[in-house]
């Protein structure tokens, strides 16, 4: 029987500006994957540790967690530190995701676990509901009227076009200072007394 050997040898904070980024990190994260991963950490936090390799010092798993912490001020993030070799860091790297999406799907716990999550998120009501489409879990949707019934008329807010940048931090927190300084009761009133000041 074979005894598989634990490469863990820690865990901690790491600072973020520490953290070197994996130069054979071959995932691209789309935003709609950057708004569900935001949306499940404002909702819960964190409940996984990135990893780093202590003898390359290379991150092993966790860019985006990385990176959207960062977006969002943070100094520290919680790290799991592995002593492995360049060729198992390479393997590691290469299979980790790949693995745990080969998972078959339970559709009846699915399910049911969706119907027992209360989330107020938007980017976690998206998630789940892109997962429920993707897993055929989706019966005959409502009519409009059916929804306006349960839910009552839409603001009309909810379909105006919106506007979304991907900008360094710096550029975010200047951006938020301007607003902040601006009159109106919300984000739009504001945007507009901006635009407002452009001749």
């Amino acid at each position: 029987m074979a005894t598989y050997k634990n490469r863990i040898i820690g865990s901690g904070e790491e600072s973020l500006d520490d953290i070197l980024f994996n130069p054979r990190n071959w995932r691209i994260h789309p935003l709609s994957q950057q708004d569900a991963l935001k949306g499940v950490l404002e909702e819960v936090g964190w409940v996984q540790q990135v990893i780093i390799n202590k003898r390359t010092g290379n991150l092993i798993d966790g860019h985006l967690r990385c990176q959207l912490a960062a977006r969002e001020g943070s100094k520290t993030i919680p790290v799991l530190y592995v002593d492995i070799d360049e060729a198992e860091e390479e393997l590691v790297l290469a299979t980790l995701d790949p693995i745990a999406g080969l998972a078959a799907t339970d559709k009846a716990k699915l399910e049911q676990l969706f119907q027992d999550i209360n989330s107020d998120n938007v980017n976690v009501q998206k998630l789940i509901s892109e997962i429920a489409e993707k897993e055929g879990l989706l019966g005959e949707l409502p009519t409009l009227d059916e929804l306006e019934e349960k839910y009552g008329e839409p603001d009309e807010t909810q379909f105006w076009p919106v506007i979304r940048l991907q900008v360094p931090p710096e550029t975010m927190a200047k951006y938020e200072a301007l607003m902040s300084s601006l009159p109106g009761n919300n984000e739009a009133e504001k945007f507009d007394a901006l635009l407002s000041r452009v001749k």
